[in-house]
């Protein structure tokens, strides 16, 4: 896509996420209807999937400067004030973000170190967290990257 900025791991990590999740159903679908049976790990895999392709798309909304914002203060500001709020918008950003990597990477340590296992598969639970803070630094320097976009004039700060 031209004229966009990239994030191509993400963008990578969502379609292999989406691609896997698409995969397991459709098989489950097909198992079931042949043998009025289902595998076992399909939902807990599709939910952890789903939560990778959440996050995988947000990091790459935040770098296309394509998450919702309300623009009329931003435009009506001078560029002076203009900057003050795009970098009060990113410090907000960066505390919610910074918060959920500092946490989800303590919970993802914690499982580790208790050995904690998931419901379904018995599968060690801190495989399916050690996404969580890998993903909202992703988003952090997505954040980071828009937010100099931004104040240098690179992206539409109209959107």
């Amino acid at each position: 896509m031209k004229g966009f900025p990239d994030a191509r791991p993400e963008r990578w990590l969502g379609a292999l996420s989406l691609i896997i999740i698409s995969l397991i159903s459709l098989g489950n679908v097909v198992t079931r209807y042949l043998t009025g049976g289902s595998f076992s790990f399909t939902e807990e895999f599709s939910v952890f999937l789903l939560v990778v392709l959440t996050f995988a798309g947000a990091s790459v909304a935040l770098r296309r400067n394509r998450h919702i914002r309300i623009g009329f203060l931003e435009r009506a500001l001078p560029g002076r004030w203009r900057s003050v709020l795009i970098l009060f918008q990113a410090l907000c950003g960066l505390t919610v973000l910074g918060l959920i990597t500092w946490y989800g990477g303590k919970l993802a340590w914690q499982e580790y170190q208790w050995e904690s296992l998931s419901p379904g598969l018995g599968l060690p639970q801190w495989w399916y967290l050690v996404w969580l803070p890998i993903l909202s630094f992703a988003m952090v320097w997505r954040l980071v990257q828009q937010t100099r976009d931004r104040l240098n004039g690179g992206l539409d700060n109209d959107a």
